[in-house]
Order: C-alpha cells, then sequence, then structure tokens
C-alpha cells in the first residue's frame, strides 16, 4: 500500500549496529548491553524463536512489562522474518484475545500473572504460550545467534493495535521501511547524539512509546527503560541514569510537572517531547519554567503514519499551540474537501503522503479503503497517502494549527479509545440497555470519558465494578448519566452529536 521505501531504508535489526561497539545501548533492571551485547542478544532471540518452528511472517504477540525481552523483540522479530504484534500490558483480558485471535498469531510471549488472566478460548488453538518468568533467560542464551537480516525493506514487520472510531482495536501494518525511516527521522529532527540517554516511560505497544526505543538506538545512544508508579520514580530514573530525553503525553507532563524536581536533576534534559494531544498553552509555558535548559517538542502522529508534524523547540514560546511543520520523510497535506489545496488559514483534512505511510490495516480491506487512499493530485509523493479525518490550517508560514477531530474517537491520557469498545463493556454487563461514550475537554487527560447510559441508576455501583473488571484504567468513565430515553435523529439512531452538544452546553 504504501509508497517505494527511501533508498536509505534498510532491515529494522540493522539498528543494532548503529551506535559504538562499546558504547551503551540499553540500561534496564537487570543490568546493561552495548552495542556489541545488543546485537548479540537480539542475534539470540531470533534464533531461539526461529528454533520453535514458526514460519516466515508469523506473527508473535508479546503482552509484557518493560522487561529486557520486551524491549529487543522488536529487533528479533524482525531478524526472524516473524512480525511482532505487542499488545499494551494495561489491556484487560478480552481486549488480549481481540488481538490475538484477530492477528492469527502463533505464539504468545507474556509473564505469568497477565497469562494467568486469560480464560479458556481467549488463546487461539494454535498459539502457544510461552511465559516469560519461566523461559524468557533462555531465549537470550544461544551462543549462535542470527545474523543480520537480508529482508526487503517492505517487508511487514509489526502490526500495531490501535482503535478506531467504531468497533475494536484494528492492527496496522508497519514495514521495515516504516519504522527505520521513523527511527531515523526522529532521530534526526530531536537532533539525538550518541551521549544521549532516553527514559522509556511510554508503552512499547504505541508507535510512539517504540520509537524510544528504536530513534534512541538510530542515534547510538542508549535506551533505558522504566515502568513506574509515580512521578518520583521518574525523577529518580532522571537522576540515576543521567536521562537527557523524555517523550511523554500530555496527562504524564501534568503529573512530572506538578511534581518536586531538585534544580539539578531538571537540569540534566536537553529535551522533552510530546504527542498524544496536544499541551494546553500553561502547561507549556510551565514546562518551560522547569525545564529551562531543555528543547520541548510539541508533535502530531497517528499511527497509520507514525509521525506527521513537530514544532521547532525554538518556535514553542512564539507558537505554543501549533503542532509544526512535516517531519523528515513526511510530505504533509491540508486538503480541502474538493481535493484542492487549502490556502493560509484556511482548514482543510490533515493528509500524509510519503514513506512513512503504513501499509493499511490487517485482514480490513473495508477500513483501509476509507483511511489509505491515493494522495492528491497535487502531492510531490503521490501513491497512497493517510487520509486523517483530522482538520488543521497552515498559517502564512506554514505552521500548522490543530482545528479538530472528524471521527468520534476519545483520546485520553494519550491513548486513543473506541467509544463503542466502552460501550460495549457497558451493555454487556446486563444493567443497561443502551450506551454512548463521549468525549469532553479535560486539563489533565485531554479528554475525559463520559458515559450516557439507559437504565436503572441504581445499578450504578455494580456498572461501575463490571466496567473496572472487563476496562483498563484509561478507559473508564469519568461520570455516568442515567437517562429513561437517550436522545434520537430522525432515523431512529442515538444521536451522538446530540448527545455530545448536551454535555457541553
Amino acid at each position: 500500500m504504501s509508497p517505494n521505501p527511501d533508498p536509505t531504508s534498510r532491515p529494522l535489526d540493522h539498528l543494532t549496529g548503529m551506535g559504538a561497539a562499546d558504547a551503551l545501548a540499553l540500561v534496564d533492571r537487570v543490568g546493561a548491553l552495548d552495542y556489541t551485547g545488543l546485537e548479540r542478544a537480539v542475534g539470540a532471540l531470533a534464533r531461539a524463536l526461529r528454533g520453535r518452528g514458526l514460519a516466515d511472517g508469523a506473527r508473535v504477540a508479546s503482552w509484557l512489562a518493560k522487561t529486557r525481552l520486551a524491549s529487543l523483540l522488536p529487533l528479533a522479530c524482525a531478524r526472524a522474518g516473524l512480525v511482532h504484534v505487542p499488545i499494551n500490558p494495561l489491556l484487560k483480558r478480552a481486549q488480549a484475545a481481540h488481538i490475538l485471535a484477530d492477528s492469527g498469531a502463533t505464539l504468545l510471549i507474556a509473564g505469568a500473572g497477565r497469562a494467568g488472566t486469560l480464560e479458556a478460548g481467549d488463546r487461539p488453538a494454535d498459539c502457544a504460550l510461552l511465559i516469560e518468568d519461566e523461559a524468557g533467560a533462555a531465549l537470550l542464551a544461544a551462543q549462535d545467534g542470527l545474523p543480520p537480516s537480508a529482508a526487503n525493506p517492505n517487508d511487514l514487520a509489526a502490526i500495531l493495535y490501535t482503535s478506531g472510531s467504531t468497533g475494536r482495536p484494528k492492527g496496522v501494518m508497519l514495514s521495515h521501511a516504516n519504522l527505520w525511516l521513523g527511527a531515523v527521522s526522529v532521530a534526526q529532527y530531536l537532533r539525538l547524539a550518541p551521549d544521549d540517554r532516553t527514559l522509556c516511560v511510554l508503552p512499547f505497544s504505541f508507535d510512539y512509546g517504540q520509537n524510544q526505543l528504536l530513534s534512541s538506538w538510530a542515534a547510538g545512544a542508549c535506551a533505558c527503560p522504566l515502568d513506574f508508579l509515580t512521578a518520583r520514580d521518574v525523577i529518580r530514573a532522571v537522576d540515576k541514569h543521567g536521562i537527557t530525553t523524555i517523550a511523554g503525553v500530555p496527562p504524564l507532563w501534568v503529573q512530572l510537572a506538578e511534581a518536586e524536581w531538585p534544580a539539578e536533576t531538571a537540569a540534566r534534559l536537553r529535551r522533552i517531547t510530546n504527542s498524544g494531544g496536544r499541551l494546553p498553552v500553561p502547561l507549556v509555558r510551565r514546562l518551560r519554567g522547569l525545564f529551562h535548559q531543555a528543547d520541548l517538542y510539541s508533535m502530531y502522529g497517528l499511527t497509520e503514519a507514525f509521525r506527521s508534524t513537530f514544532l521547532d523547540p525554538a518556535l514553542i514560546d512564539a507558537h505554543p499551540e501549533s503542532i509544526g511543520r512535516a517531519i523528515p520523510f513526511a510530505e504533509v497535506l491540508v486538503v480541502k474537501p474538493d481535493g484542492t489545496a487549502a490556502g493560509p488559514n484556511e482548514p482543510g483534512e490533515l493528509v500524509h503522503a510519503g514513506p512513512l505511510v503504513a501499509q493499511g490495516y490487517w485482514r480490513d480491506a473495508e477500513r483501509t479503503a476509507l483511511r489509505f487512499r491515493p494522495a492528491p493530485a497535487f502531492s510531490r509523493y503521490g501513491g497512497t497517502a493517510v487520509w486523517s479525518g483530522d482538520t488543521v490550517a497552515a498559517d502564512m508560514d506554514g505552521l500548522l494549527r490543530f482545528v479538530g477531530r472528524d471521527d468520534e474517537m476519545i483520546k485520553t491520557s494519550g491513548n486513543r479509545v473506541s467509544p463503542t469498545e466502552v460501550e460495549e463493556a457497558a451493555i454487556a454487563t446486563g444493567l443497561v440497555a443502551e450506551a454512548v461514550a463521549i468525549g469532553v475537554p479535560d486539563d489533565r487527560l485531554g479528554e475525559a470519558i463520559m458515559l450516557v447510559v439507559r437504565g436503572d441508576p441504581a445499578g450504578e455501583g455494580a456498572l461501575r465494578d463490571g466496567l473496572k473488571r472487563e476496562l483498563p484504567n484509561f478507559m473508564q468513565p469519568r461520570g455516568i448519566l442515567w437517562r429513561a430515553e437517550l436522545l434520537r435523529n430522525a432515523n431512529g439512531k442515538v444521536d451522538r452529536a446530540g448527545i455530545k452538544a448536551e454535555l457541553k452546553s
């Protein structure tokens, strides 16, 4: 589906060779790996995976915390000719079961705790289970690892699942070229250097989170994975590991901005980056004051094209609401409904063309055809483009401003949440007859989820208990509004737009 990759594309697993042999590549809870060690470990893991008899292109799912195994799987699967399917560790068994079935995974690697939550039928019969706690060390112990691959950059390397505006999460197909060029692009515009250390606080199941690793290695720098509970954990890690770079989403930056940072620790940071939602201007000001020596990068992205824009940090004070311009290897267009280019300050749909465009949705030709369409006639890249469904406008200097989201997705805590998934979980409790999930503005979360339901308010406690059992924390509604009847349109369907307007009034 995507255009021909840039001639600088290489197989993803070649990132193990981007740093000096004795330079640190990974520091985690069990120790450190230099680039020689990274190459050896990736080769060993790739050999172990192939030794399980998996066919070329087989999907390997991982449902893991930020362990060493989780850090190496993106490269090891690529080297072994397999397709990595990371599952967000925050997801519950129902969501994990959907991803396993939809992807056709033939191997699931998970910790004992998460694997223990799966019920009969959640894991397909032909999907083997490997418990990390029991076999993880052995996977990394092979002495004759596989050498760097000769994969075609167009080969499928990963499927990342992201929620859609309707239905269950869909799998975005990413090639070696998509991931390689995304890593090189970010390393370039962030100006990462070999002496940088990135604190990896975002889940590796996100493209933004996985890129914490890949862009660091593209620059020959060091990645430091961290599962954290509080902002204080992040502060301690920055101090302990000499961290220079943190990528975050708005809710995380709210937490970090409210924490007490020792001046010398805050001064260690050279750059902080944000995507997954807009930073409110007051928060931008606060971060600039707290991390005054660090560059603040405001960015916009979507999994279907990885990343689209970034704002040069030199412009953040004058243009705190801007999402900037196209990143390297991306062409970003503002397109009017008639297919022509929008003029300065004229709103239009953000359309992303170029070699970062993904290969479509896994086994979903219908939804692929809606989002992945021919680029506008005035595109310099041509080929297939991602039509984002988001409205933006560019000023006279070409700086883009986000105007609004045309679909019904709820973006909360840096996550894209399908309202349908929340609604289905509410109805499945048997306590409500109908449900509508709506995103409402929230300074901390970006958007909070409000659930409007038809049923007996006496069941609210049981409804919340049911939702907590079935949905991760970031999908929990902030409020539940009970109605005798839900607003409907002329066709008799629930009027989602009308309900949303009522909530805003």
